[in-house]
C-alpha cells in the first residue's frame, strides 16, 4: 500500500506543473529583453568592427606571444611548486583524501539544498503565474457572461410558486408480466385391444 500511496501522492502533486509554468514565464520575461540587446549590438557593432580593422596584426601577434610565454612560465612554476611540496607520507595522504571526500560530500549536499530551494522558488513563481492566468481567464469569462446574458425580467426575479418548489413525483415503475407458458404436451395413451 505504501507504493500506491507514494504513486498517488506523486501523480497528484502539482509542483512539477507549477515549476514548468514558472520556467515558461521566466523564459518569456527573458525573451522580452532580447530586442533591446539586439538594438544595443547594432549600435555598437560599427565601432567594434572599425576597431578590429584598425588593429595592426603584428602587434596583436606580439601581445599573444608574450602572454603565451608568461602563461607557460606560470604553469611551469606552479607544477614545480606542487611537486616540490608533495608530501610522501602515506598516512597524511590518506587523511587528506578522506578530508577531500568529506568536503566533496558536503559540497554536494549544499548544492542539492540550493537546487531544491531554486526549484521551490520557480515552482512558487509558477503557482502565482497559474493563479494569475486563472484569474484573468475567470474575469474574461465573467465579462463574456455579462455581455451574453440578458437582464432578468421582474417576473423572473420573483420567487417561484409553491408548486414549483414541491419535490417532483417519481414515476412508478410498470409491473412486469410473467412470460407466457407453453402448454405441456399431453401424453396419449395407446388404444386398448
Amino acid at each position: 500500500m505504501a507504493i500506491t500511496d507514494d504513486l498517488r501522492k506523486t501523480l497528484t502533486d502539482p509542483t512539477p506543473l507549477y515549476f514548468a509554468a514558472g520556467t515558461a514565464d521566466l523564459a518569456v520575461q527573458q525573451a522580452k529583453k532580447v530586442p533591446a540587446l539586439i538594438e544595443q549590438l547594432k549600435a555598437e557593432a560599427p565601432s567594434r568592427i572599425e576597431a578590429v580593422r584598425n588593429t595592426d596584426p603584428k602587434s596583436v601577434q606580439e601581445k599573444v606571444t608574450i602572454q603565451a610565454k608568461e602563461a607557460q612560465a606560470a604553469v611551469q612554476a606552479k607544477v614545480t611548486d606542487v611537486i616540490g611540496n608533495l608530501d610522501t607520507d602515506l598516512k597524511k595522504l590518506g587523511e587528506t583524501a578522506q578530508d577531500l571526500a568529506l568536503r566533496g560530500v558536503g559540497v554536494a549536499a549544499e548544492y542539492a539544498v540550493k537546487a531544491r530551494e531554486a526549484y521551490e522558488k520557480v515552482a512558487e513563481h509558477g503557482e502565482q503565474t497559474v493563479k494569475a492566468w486563472r484569474g484573468e481567464a475567470a474575469e474574461e469569462i465573467a465579462e463574456i457572461a455579462v455581455a451574453v446574458e440578458p437582464e432578468p425580467t421582474t417576473a423572473e426575479k420573483a420567487e417561484p410558486t409553491t408548486e414549483a418548489k414541491a419535490e417532483p413525483k417519481k414515476p412508478v415503475p410498470a409491473t412486469r408480466k410473467a412470460p407466457a407458458r407453453k402448454p405441456a404436451a399431453k401424453k396419449s395413451t395407446p388404444p386398448a385391444k
